[in-house]
């Protein structure tokens, strides 16, 4: 297995796995979709992807992908990465693609100065939160210091 990462004239190794990750969030199949909204986030230099490529009879295949955003900090002057979007597709996991994943995005953000990865997942998601707790991610309590809201506009 091989983790790259990905620029926008390899975004069609993403693609597929990128609907099928907003699938499993239960959105339904647009591949158009897909991929200019993978597109635009590399065009525009918003977002970081690595993609996993399994070989097979000579042929890279592409298995799974995992998507950061970056996250400024005007008070402590920094910026962080939100890994936002992980996927495995459904016949490679369990196999430490995931984790193969998550750790290079770690490592890109240590190699970016960044001091901490910050991510989320659903609550009833127990697989990918026993992953997240093996590697070292610490789940975080609400902050008593700071306030969240959301306002939602569509």
């Amino acid at each position: 297995m091989d983790i790259k990462r990905i620029t926008l004239a390899e975004s069609h190794l993403v693609i597929d796995l990128f609907d099928q990750y907003r699938s499993f969030y239960k959105q339904l199949t647009n591949k158009a979709l897909a991929e200019n909204f993978i597109n635009e986030r590399l065009r525009e230099n918003e977002s970081v992807i690595f993609v996993a490529l399994e070989t097979k009879n000579n042929f890279a295949i592409p298995v799974g992908f995992t998507q950061l955003y970056p996250k400024y900090s005007s008070v402590s002057a920094s910026k962080n990465w939100i890994l936002n979007d992980l996927y495995v597709n459904g016949n490679y996991r369990k196999s430490g693609i995931g984790q193969a994943l998550i750790k290079a995005a770690i490592a890109f953000a240590k190699n970016k100065d960044a001091t901490y990865v910050q991510l989320e997942t659903a609550v009833d998601n127990y697989s990918a939160q026993s992953l997240y707790e093996a590697i070292g991610f610490e789940k975080q309590e609400p902050d008593s210091a700071y306030l969240v809201y959301r306002l939602q506009i569509v």
